[in-house]
């Protein structure tokens, strides 16, 4: 198939993973891939396919002046979609396929799909309705949280016009799922995952026995006690990794999570099918996995059908699971989770299932 992908800007620390191995194993796999994205970040990871960068910004004033025009005038993604059609004009595909967290680049993708008489796959990845008062989407600057219900609700209208008239949708968890159904009728699951290449056990000796967290802390999530909780036990160190304190590369997050003793997964019952590539990625290096407190959903099933861990906010049971981890350590020099079905999350088996829906459509 020849597949021209549009997708939401590449940036730092992981360059958006979920498309970044779609789109690493489909060329693999004998396809011709076109990503098109907005020039964000330097791409400085290797990719077999090309991807072509549109300026759409030239500084902050610029930013400022368009951001403010966009969310009146939709101009963004106009203007994105304008520069994509010439861009495609004289190429042959057989699909578009666009992958987004939020509405970019949902209307450049309609627009071709339909100037070429194509089959349009949705990927998105996070609803603004996922989490409260859209803290997952909006801007955390103090200026910009006065309108975010405005901002969500015109993400929200520009949003559906498009998964409306999609041929088909893909999405993360169950709950996107039973969330997108009332928007279209072919909704399919393909969850996040980790790459097999990067994310793998290995029995790893380590002379201290750290319960590490790596990635963002969202509004929403609340983990002072716990940290306080792990910092008062004996014997454990609390090793965390988060964009603004002690920040990782991402080549180095497989060796850290294989060097730790326990991984920690934050999220929060108030936010629906979150389900963070953290967690596979410590799935994928089969490492126990410390969830708080429990989503008492999605996330919380998965880890309790893998055996991953736990999912809780329960101290007593928290303390009860560390002890038990620690005493492996002890014996060991390492732990290993005894976790089920991990490759059913592996992205290379996810690009089959992308591959057998983009052959349906």
């Amino acid at each position: 198939m020849n597949l021209l992908v549009l997708t939401d800007p590449f940036g730092q620390p992981s360059y958006g993973p979920r498309v970044r191995y779609f789109c690493d194993y489909l060329t693999r796999h004998g396809h011709h891939v076109e990503v098109v994205t907005e020039r964000f970040q330097p791409i400085i990871f290797d990719h077999a396919y090309p991807i072509t960068e549109i300026d759409i910004y030239s500084g902050k004033w610029d930013w400022a002046i368009k951001s403010a025009w966009s969310l009146l005038t939709d101009w963004k993604n106009r203007y994105f979609s304008r520069k994509v059609r010439q861009y495609a004009v004289e190429k042959t595909y057989d699909l578009i396929f666009c992958t987004t967290f939020s509405t970019f680049p949902l209307r450049a993708a309609l627009e071709v799909a339909k100037e070429k008489n194509l089959p349009l796959l949705v990927d998105i990845r996070d609803l603004d309705e996922q989490v409260p008062n859209a803290q997952y989407q909006s801007h955390r600057n103090w200026w910009a949280r006065p309108f975010r219900k405005w901002y969500r609700a015109v993400n929200i209208r520009r949003r559906n016009v498009v998964l409306r008239q999609a041929n088909a949708i893909t999405t993360v968890s169950p709950w996107h799922v039973d969330f997108l159904k009332q928007f279209h009728h072919n909704v399919h699951l393909i969850y996040n995952g980790y790459d097999p290449e990067q994310f793998y056990f290995e029995g790893k000796r380590s002379e201290r026995f750290l319960v590490s967290y790596i990635g963002k802390i969202y509004e929403f999530q609340h983990p002072d006690s716990l940290f306080q909780l792990l910092r008062s036990m004996p014997g454990v160190e609390l090793n965390l990794h988060t964009p603004t304190e002690n920040p990782i590369a991402i080549t180095e997050v497989g060796e850290e999570i294989r060097r730790s003793s326990i991984m920690i997964v934050l999220t929060d019952p108030s936010a629906k099918g979150m389900m963070t590539t953290k967690f596979y990625e410590a799935l994928g290096c089969e490492k126990p996995i410390l969830c708080y407190p429990s989503d008492n959903g999605t996330l919380a099933d998965v880890i309790e059908q893998t055996h991953a861990g736990i999912a809780s906010g329960d101290f007593e049971e928290i303390l009860r699971f560390v002890a038990e981890k620690q005493n492996e350590w002890k014996k060991n020099g390492f732990t290993h989770q005894q976790v089920e079905n991990k490759d059913f999350f592996s992205r290379e088996k996810q690009a089959h299932q992308l591959e057998d829906i983009m052959r349906q459509l």
